[in-house]
């Protein structure tokens, strides 16, 4: 009930932030010529808002715990709203009666009610939390002296927490910083005392000045430290009574170490998996190529919200019809780095169960229109939000079910997952896991634009035509990730590759 409140709540103020806009655009002057022009673009902004909020997740957030993120998704969220209630009025009546400065207008009005709202419930909540004008007093002594190494979003994650949980029981003497042109500047009115090569230096002056340290909370990686600072931190463990707490260890954000890969290894069990040292990962890193990638993506996605925004209305409005609510359906992926993000699509199939509790098969809870858009693929074109949040890319690995994605081929996950992919294109369903994470590695190492445009350009002769498997692509790409040194298994990636060969001689492509 409480998210159809805040629903309610948010198109409502997104209507009065288009009435407002027209007010204000005409000077106060309400025409009677333009009021069927004008209701009929308040009731697209209306219609697109009804998609676009549970959409970017609005809905769901909590006000009162809101942050800068979900800020800028209502940003995000706002600028697409408006879009799109440009486009498909567009679409109607060619925007007949509406001011061009309008839009613009408009998405000022609904970012500061949108997020307005939400700044006015966090700050009473925070009010809520503030402390008395009179308060028990704290035994001297009582209270944790804690001295900070880091400098990272954890740390501030830390130093908030102190501040709205501990400040009667924990107190940061200071921070220690990365740089030195950061000493004597402040976080969060914590001062920075110096680098963690000082921390010996900065600990024994602040005892001079009768601060006595109990605790170390270190933000950064026990890895990232300088092995001078990993030897103080240790012989301050052994030696005193100093506390030494590892914050990302401690909350599980830390990665266990399996090797000199940074997560891409050597299975145990000898299976064939892509290794990538830090060397050759650091120059595949800085290829310009992958800011210009990103910059293409964000200038099509924008672009295709635009156009395709009447498309995905009809779609949608099909999907209500024929399915029901939600028109759209999420589900959570590993994307770049293996974290998890949640990839939308148009729903396609029916609930699981039927009226009287009966568990239905695929097959049955498919729908008409599903297959439809399922060949033709409309059903992805919510993926362009995720495109534009810097989720996935247009083209890259497809991302897969946690339990399709096998662990000895994470090395496919070190960039954005994409909308389409050289393994769709070259495989499709048919090919094994190690094929496709062949071909999505060979992608990695070989990405540029032409063949970016060369995978998307294939992708329509694939909606055209169907999944072809192309045996000579796949052993390709095992033969070159094999002579660069991707593969570290010779013995098992030979096998592999003499496999691939052989299959080869088989006719080059079946339609699957």
């Amino acid at each position: 009930m409480r998210r159809f409140i805040q629903l309610f709540c948010d198109l409502f103020l997104i209507v009065l932030a288009t009435i407002f806009a027209l007010i204000l655009r005409d000077n106060f002057d309400i025409s009677r010529e333009r009021q069927a022009a004008e209701l009929a673009y308040i009731l697209c902004s209306l219609g697109v808002s009804i998609i676009v909020i549970p959409l970017f997740g609005l809905d769901r957030t909590i006000w009162r715990f809101s942050a800068l993120p979900d800020y800028l998704r209502v940003v995000s969220a706002s600028v697409v709203i408006v879009v799109g209630a440009v486009a498909v009025d567009f679409a109607i009546n060619r925007l007949d009666g509406i001011a061009r400065a309008l839009p613009i207008l408009q998405c000022m009005l609904m970012i500061c009610g949108l997020v307005g709202i939400r700044v006015l419930m966090r700050m009473r909540y925070v009010a809520r939390g503030r402390p008395a004008q009179f308060q028990k007093p704290i035994v001297p002594g009582a209270a944790e002296t804690v001295l900070v190494i880091g400098m990272s979003r954890l740390t501030e994650l830390y130093l908030r927490s102190v501040a709205e949980f501990g400040n009667d029981r924990v107190r940061v003497a200071g921070i220690l910083g990365t740089h030195d042109r950061h000493l004597g500047r402040l976080v969060l009115r914590h001062q920075i005392l110096g680098n963690p090569e000082d921390i010996l230096e900065v600990i024994q002056r602040l005892s001079v000045h009768g601060v006595a340290i109990n605790r170390i909370a270190v933000t950064q990686a026990f890895d990232s430290l300088a092995q001078e600072v990993r030897d103080a931190l240790l012989h301050l463990e052994k030696t005193t009574i100093i506390i030494v707490d590892f914050i990302g260890e401690r909350l599980g954000f830390e990665r266990v170490a399996t090797g000199n890969t940074r997560g891409l290894r050597v299975i145990p069990d000898g299976r064939a998996a892509f290794a990538i040292d830090d060397e050759r990962l650091s120059a595949l890193m800085k290829r310009p190529y992958w800011r210009f990638k990103r910059l293409i993506d964000i200038s099509v996605a924008a672009a295709s919200l635009v156009l395709l925004a009447p498309i995905m209305v009809v779609v949608a409005a099909i999907v209500a019809v024929e399915v029901g609510f939600p028109v759209v359906f999420w589900q959570q992926r590993p994307g770049v780095g293996g974290i998890p993000f949640c990839m939308y699509k148009f729903r396609s199939m029916r609930a699981e169960h039927s009226v009287d509790g009966q568990k239905l098969s695929e097959a049955e809870r498919i729908t008409f229109w599903g297959r439809i858009f399922r060949r033709t693929r409309l059903d992805e074109l919510p993926q362009l939000y995720n495109i534009l949040a810097g989720e996935m890319s247009f083209v890259g690995p497809r991302p897969l079910l946690p339990a399709d994605q096998p662990a000895e081929y994470v090395a496919r996950l070190m960039i954005r997952p994409g909308l389409t992919g050289c393994a769709q294109v070259e495989g499709g369903r048919d090919i094994s896991a190690a094929d496709k994470a062949a071909l999505d590695v060979w992608y990695l190492k070989n990405a540029s634009l032409k063949l970016d445009i060369k995978i998307l350009w294939q992708t329509f002769g694939m909606i055209v035509f169907g999944e072809r498997v192309n045996t000579l692509a796949i052993a390709r790409a095992w033969r070159d990730l094999r002579r660069s040194g991707f593969c570290p298994n010779p013995a098992e990636t030979d096998r592999q590759f003499y496999n691939e060969v052989s299959s080869a001689n088989a006719p080059t492509a079946r339609v699957a």
